[in-house]
């Protein structure tokens, strides 16, 4: 049995799996809370749940991965830059901590590989994947590789844009980002302060009101002429959404294939499937595991 631990390091909270990386099974959860302005919780944290998925192996485990947010090294060894978050993260020798190799992937990439391997986009070579939340995330695979580019910056596909006459600027300085136009952190400015969430944002969606439907089927159009934009440009067997927008479910999905319709190229009828990712808050975490299974990365 090919025993890997993926661990999935956020602000608010450290998940970890224990995966039989032959099959996709995740043997064994731990979640420990931490807390994102100190250092030594969450890495006593990781300690902590890397410990207890060790001693829920039957069988040595073969690896660990771990995702996070920020850009890791060339080598995937660490997170290099981070910066306002998680203080101490970047350039932390996590091998070191944990005794043994660790491969570190950004959390986004990792979420690509779970879904890639073993959830909605499995044994497909070529994925666009988009985590709509707070912000917007994303991931390449290409060529059933997964594509990070120079200096791994490669998939922060929320931070392309879509709006290019916005005078709001991202955090990467893209004018009118994906992010900007769909992320949860920007619902109360695109509302003008009438909603505080996309939660609260959808109920009024849901009940019609007229504020409500513009803002969210604005972002959604956003949103579909930037996938259209992604699969001119890499040409996808699918387009995952990920992120607990998607939650939303056919008040998601519904507008966005109306939207799709009029914005596709399908060249001799060809057309890329936008399908739900299968794991939730987990895909980091198993996504993380699976990269160190011997399954091509």
């Amino acid at each position: 049995m090919n025993l890997t631990i993926g661990i999935d390091l956020g602000g608010t909270r450290i998940k970890g799996v224990l995966l039989n990386a032959d099959t996709g099974d995740v043997l064994e959860q731990h979640t420990t809370p931490t807390n994102d302005g100190a250092g030594q919780v969450w890495q006593a944290g990781v300690v902590q749940t890397v410990d207890a998925l060790r001693r829920a192996a039957t069988h040595p485990v073969a690896g660990i991965g771990l995702a996070a947010p920020g850009l890791p090294n060339a080598a995937n060894t660490l997170i290099a830059c981070m910066p306002g978050r998680l203080q101490g993260l970047e350039n932390f020798d996590w091998s070191a901590l944990l005794g043994a190799p660790v491969r570190v992937l950004n959390d986004a990439h990792a979420a690509l590989l779970a879904e890639a391997r073993f959830g909605a986009a499995r044994q497909c070579q070529n994925i666009v994947m988009l985590t709509l939340g707070t912000g917007v995330g994303g991931g390449l695979l290409l060529n059933g590789e997964l594509y990070q580019g120079f200096f791994q910056m490669a998939g922060h596909l929320g931070h392309i844009t879509v709006n290019a006459d916005s005078d709001q600027l991202d955090i990467t300085h893209t004018p009118g980002s994906l992010e900007d136009a769909i992320g949860n952190a920007s619902v109360a400015r695109r509302s003008f302060g009438r909603y505080q969430s996309t939660y609260a944002l959808l109920d009024g969606y849901r009940q019609n009101e007229p504020l409500a439907t513009l803002v969210w089927l604005t972002s959604i159009r956003r949103l579909a002429a930037a996938i259209a934009s992604l699969a001119n440009a890499f040409s996808p067997e699918r387009v995952v959404l990920g992120g607990g927008i998607t939650q939303a479910d056919d008040a998601l999905f519904s507008p966005l294939q109306t939207f799709m319709e009029l914005f596709t190229w399908k060249p001799g009828g060809k057309e890329t499937p936008i399908v739900k990712a299968r794991f939730a808050d987990w895909a980091g975490a198993i996504g993380a595991a699976s990269s160190r299974s011997n399954q091509p990365k």
